[in-house]
């Protein structure tokens, strides 16, 4: 209803699982990092719980995307099943065929077991995914670990994700289920957002549906934060709302008044149905008056905004008061437009390579010819501190305009950019309140490299993959392979450990081996 106005391409706040919407956060990238090596592992059981709506569906979503080739999944959704039709549902859900009639436990574990050693042989592996698992009964979770019995003389056939809320850790916890909990190989609890989390990812969110000016003001945010505890899925249904009546209101930014109409709506004790009727009426009221002239007027300025700030393609520079800093401010006198380009001679600078703005390459086309790689990626300042890079930011100014600017320094609570040859410093909670994510740094990829390696192939990158693995895994397992090794190196540095070598990974290697370049982290 709300979409012309603000000028979205969808509603950026709807509660289904889309994998766009993942705001990584730290604790969904550890989250995503245990479930990646838990498939790794052999066979077994990987655990991922949290509350109602801190984003675990949407996190098993994506690692499904990410998920090899050589993999079959089994994913079941509703788990208020008995043994027997659960059987039956995995049996459906990987295409097992079996005679009409031929439903007992035995004749589906017997099934299911010709299918798995018939994928084992073809080279495939195969994983069953169980969402809202605490809803399985006792009897039916112990099918499920009987069913992780099924196995060669090397290794399990089938590896199970359980994805459930905190009482799943209390059920697994009775000694009758020992036997299960016994066996889980990775597991995690997903928790709500942090106090300053939550600006970036509703601002992530309203980016992936193209809007790129600030309509969640400071205060507001902060009072979202204390309403819904930083539970993703309650920020999304109080946003939608709010966004409703700013709306119904004919505003174009969302003011305390009407986020407090919204949460009596969603919180309050019978106050909903009221809330709804009490927003529909003046729409109607408006629309049967013809004032959606008002509202076009509205999205045509929105619009005017948006498309502004992609020809632009600017960066922002900043002024800082002693202690209420400014928003990151352009300087007036220097077009928006130069900003990218300035903005990447600095970052090439910093690694001694040259950057020309009015070439007809690309930043990225022009690193990979003076030996370096880009990385773009959307992510939080924790994501850039991690990865311990100079990158360039995109940023957006009060006037809704984009601009870029190099990041050069980076502690818990300061940044420092470079904004027209002149360093701006300023806290980091400043900067998140101008930046959705968005950013490219530069990385030394090794010799050879063109796609994320995999240990188990040849060649001059795998090779020194194995030298600077061996350099950095202390006491490596006497029977590890370079695959293993991998995976124990990523997990040891809070990275995906899925076993494959990419961007992430190899910018991690080349810190423990002194090969970093420039670094963001002051040491």
């Amino acid at each position: 209803m709300y979409s012309k106005h603000f000028n979205l391409n969808e509603n950026p706040f709807s509660i289904a699982p889309d994998p766009r919407y993942l705001y990584m956060s730290s604790k969904h990238q550890e989250a995503l990092a245990h479930l990646m090596y838990g498939l790794k592992t052999d066979g077994g059981f990987v655990l991922l719980t949290g509350e109602v709506g801190t984003g675990k569906t949407t996190v098993c979503r994506c690692l499904l995307e990410q998920l090899p080739a050589d993999l079959n999944v089994a994913f079941v959704l509703n788990p208020k099943l008995t043994a027997t039709e659960l059987l039956a549902t995995v049996c459906d859900e990987l295409g097992i065929d079996y005679p009409p009639g031929q439903n007992s436990i035995k004749e589906q574990v017997d099934n299911i077991n010709r299918y798995l050693l018939d994928a084992h042989a073809a080279g495939r592996k195969t994983v069953l995914i169980i969402d809202e698992a605490q809803n399985l009964a006792p009897e039916v979770l112990e099918q499920i670990r009987l069913l992780t019995n099924l196995e060669t003389d090397q290794r399990k056939l089938l590896q199970i994700v359980m994805l459930g809320q905190p009482e799943l850790r209390d059920q697994l916890a009775r000694p009758e289920l020992r036997q299960l909990a016994q066996r889980i190989t990775a597991r995690y609890h997903l928790g709500p957002l942090g106090r300053r989390e939550v600006a970036p990812y509703i601002n992530h969110r309203l980016g992936v549906a193209g809007y790129h000016k600030k309509l969640f003001p400071d205060k507001v945010v902060n009072r979202i934060y204390r309403l819904t505890k930083g539970i993703p899925r309650l920020i999304n249904v109080l946003c939608d709302r709010t966004l409703l009546g700013t709306y119904v209101e004919g505003r174009e930014q969302v003011d305390q008044p009407t986020l407090r109409k919204a949460a009596r709506e969603v919180f309050g004790a019978g106050g909903a149905r009221k809330g709804i009727y009490k927003w529909l009426v003046p729409v109607l009221f408006a629309i049967s008056l013809g004032l959606a002239i008002l509202f076009n007027g509205g999205m045509k300025k929105a619009g005017d905004g948006g498309s502004a700030a992609e020809k632009q393609a600017a960066t922002g520079a900043a002024s800082i008061a002693a202690d209420r800093p400014a928003p990151v401010a352009w300087p007036a006198d220097i077009p928006h437009a130069k900003s990218y380009g300035m903005a990447f001679e600095v970052l090439f600078g910093s690694w001694d390579r040259v950057y020309r703005a009015q070439a007809d390459s690309s930043p990225c086309e022009q690193a990979a010819g003076q030996g370096l790689a880009c990385l773009d990626r959307q992510g939080s300042l924790g994501s850039l501190r991690h990865l311990d890079r100079p990158a360039v930011l995109k940023l957006v100014d009060r006037q809704g305009s984009i601009f870029y600017a190099p990041l050069l320094k980076l502690t818990e609570r300061q940044a420092t950019l470079l904004i027209d040859s002149r360093e701006v410093s300023l806290s980091t909670a400043a900067l998140e309140k101008q930046w959705y994510g968005a950013y490219t740094l530069l990385w030394q990829p090794p010799p050879g490299y063109s796609k994320p390696i995999v240990p188990e192939g040849d060649g001059p990158e795998v090779q020194w993959l194995a030298n600077a693995i061996g350099k950095t895994v202390r006491r490596p397992p006497a029977d590890a392979d370079l695959g293993r090794l991998v995976a124990l190196y990523q997990m040891g540095e809070g990275l995906m450990a899925d076993g494959i070598v990419g961007p992430e990974t190899l910018i991690h290697l080349n810190s423990s081996i002194g090969h970093s370049g420039p670094t963001l982290v002051e040491r």
